[in-house]
């Protein structure tokens, strides 16, 4: 038996031709995906683009009609996968919970099921902000409190890749900003996370690549960054200005190719092709001290997905 190469051993999930096929309708169509050790991927996409049921056969819940799925180097078909699932990470979009329960007895509960020590669980609900409520019953918790509790559980036997699909429901921006710091410290440990959502703003500035799928399929692959640029979508260049000048501003910059000017109120917003932003920015240098503010927005995470959808 060949020992793996070191570019495998880097792999920590890779579908290669997935298809899953419910009649005639085609919930995936063919996708191709390899997400490296230690990654935070984000997968997104509308309602009914096939995300959910690849999630479901990344996890081994639901059977490829064709194609090749590796979850930590086992195939998730193959025997080998029960053991890798023990070192797999689950958060649902919709947790089940026994509401008579207590949340310690709850991570007890979900530890048993996984063959995990049960003594880690008072750490895990303070490390998910829970540790003062452990001995309360799930039924007086918050939406935000359920779901902490569900990432506790997914949290459970230290996995190796974590799954969490639309994590931050019903969580409040200081807990969402508290959830995206300990996924930073997961990740720097080596784990790899795919996480899904539809709060677009959520992921922009946090995940290593995005995944944008469409009709069963990967549409798009890569960076906020890289995507921008292979969309190519303008840039808004705001500027704020003073009276002398704002009557100056479409002089300078409207001869160049595909630049438009729009005013309001004292300011000019500029739209232009990424190309252009230098040369825009060159163009306004004669203003001098008319030139009060400037602000270049860059096409956000919400911008491409509509944009591609168009």
């Amino acid at each position: 038996m060949t020992n793996p190469s070191p570019a495998t051993e880097s792999v920590a999930i890779s579908l290669v031709g997935v298809h899953k096929h419910y009649g005639k309708v085609h919930a995936v169509d063919g996708v191709d995906l390899s997400v490296q050790r230690g990654e935070l991927l984000g997968l997104i996409g509308h309602n009914g683009a096939g995300k959910s049921t690849l999630f479901k056969m990344m996890l081994g819940l639901v059977s490829a009609t064709a194609g090749d799925i590796r979850v930590a180097g086992a195939s998730v078909q193959g025997r080998d996968f029960r053991a890798v699932r023990r070192r797999v990470g689950y958060l649902p979009e919709n947790l089940v919970l026994y509401d008579n329960l207590t949340a310690l007895e709850t991570l007890r509960f979900f530890a048993k099921l996984k063959g995990v020590d049960t003594a880690s669980c008072p750490a895990l609900l303070e490390q998910v902000g829970l540790g003062d409520v452990g001995k309360r019953a799930v039924h007086e918790f918050s939406k935000g409190m359920r779901q902490r509790l569900g990432f506790a559980q997914a949290l459970l036997g230290t996995p190796d890749v974590l799954f969490l699909d639309e994590p931050s429901n019903g969580l409040d921006p200081a807990a969402i900003r508290d959830f995206y710091a300990q996924l930073r410290l997961l990740r720097a440990q080596g784990v790899t996370i795919v996480i899904t959502s539809h709060i677009l703003a959520d992921l922009q500035e946090r995940v290593d690549r995005l995944a944008i799928m469409a009709a069963g399929k990967i549409q798009a692959l890569g960076s906020v960054a890289e995507l921008r640029a292979h969309q190519d979508l303008p840039l808004a260049i705001a500027v704020h200005l003073a009276p002398a000048a704002l009557a100056n501003v479409a002089g300078l910059v409207q001869p160049l190719a595909g630049v438009t000017v729009d005013f309001d109120q004292g300011s000019a917003v500029i739209h232009c092709p990424r190309p252009m932003k230098m040369a825009v920015l060159a163009a306004l240098m004669p203003l001098g001290a008319g030139l009060l503010d400037l602000h270049i927005h860059e096409p956000s995470l919400e911008d491409l997905f509509f944009g591609m959808r168009s």
